[in-house]
């Protein structure tokens, strides 16, 4: 089962998913098939309702060196300028209402970092299921085999007052950095909530016998 084809659009000139949220146009996706993939990462075939706001969707793309290496981002903007432990995660973003996780997972990859999905077969995914991170936030992560030049990072942007109450508008890339790191680097890393997806992709890339 596949997708459709992705928007030709470039991922610098659509507008962040903090400008879509502010639209709530609705949901784009419910293949059959992503629904059937994204049931085994949260019990639930169905789309997530507009009152989860709070739940976002991610892709841990990993590659194997031979160990296994996952590929981070660093968010752009002012606020995590000064942080770095912690501070990364996974490319992710807010699920849409109707939306389906997988298709957030997919849309925010390459919104947030510029790179191609590294496959459409939804066999190529490993539903992660899902993390609660401090605040409430929930997030949902899905996993795939991958590869991609960090330095080619080129991410979508969101707009801010800054500095607060200056009445100046700037914008900033909702991305500003990735990286390649092991399992020990990506969790020191990584926001403390998603270190538990990392663990859980190294399982189950040993569990496909592709190694970890």
């Amino acid at each position: 089962a596949r997708l459709p084809p992705p928007s030709t659009t470039t991922s610098a000139a659509r507008p962040s998913r903090r400008s879509r949220l502010r639209r709530r146009e609705g949901g784009v996706d419910d293949d059959a098939g992503v629904a059937a993939c994204t049931a085994a990462s949260i019990g639930s075939g169905h789309p997530v309702s507009p009152r989860s706001a709070q739940t976002s969707a991610g892709l841990l793309l990993c590659r194997l060196r031979p160990h296994a290496e996952f590929l981070l981002v660093h968010p752009g903007g002012p606020l995590f300028a000064n942080k770095d432990a912690g501070a990364w995660s996974i490319p992710k973003g807010l699920i849409e209402p109707g939306e389906q996780p997988l298709a957030t997972a997919w849309r925010e990859f390459e919104e947030e970092t510029g790179f191609a999905l590294p496959s459409r077969e939804l066999a190529d995914y490993l539903p992660l299921g899902e993390v609660v991170q401090r605040g409430g936030k929930r997030v949902i992560g899905f996993a795939a085999l991958g590869d991609a030049e960090p330095d080619a990072l080129r991410s979508n942007t969101f707009e801010l007052e800054w500095p607060p109450r200056s009445g100046m508008r700037r914008r900033f890339p909702e991305v500003d950095r990735a990286a390649w790191l092991g399992f020990a680097a990506a969790s020191e890393k990584i926001n403390a909530a998603q270190v538990e997806l990392l663990q859980r992709a190294i399982v189950l890339l040993t569990m496909r016998g592709l190694g970890a």
